[in-house]
């Protein structure tokens, strides 16, 4: 995963799905409550390869607290 990760600098939904293993409704849940940064480009949602990294980040974080 962390080539993919390299490779490229935003992701379409369908892709970030398969990088973390959610749901596109929870991936949707994550972006409206903030703990997964997106940003749209005209009507496509994209979210950045740094966010998921932060996000997965959180979660370790989360899972140590």
């Amino acid at each position: 995963m962390a080539s993919e990760l390299t490779s490229f600098r935003l992701y379409r939904v369908a892709t970030a799905m398969e990088l973390l293993g959610l749901s596109r409704t929870v991936i949707y849940e994550l972006i409206r409550s903030g703990r997964l940064r997106s940003v749209k480009e005209g009507r496509t949602r994209l979210v950045p390869a740094s966010a998921i990294a932060d996000y997965i980040t959180l979660l370790e974080r989360e899972a140590g607290a």
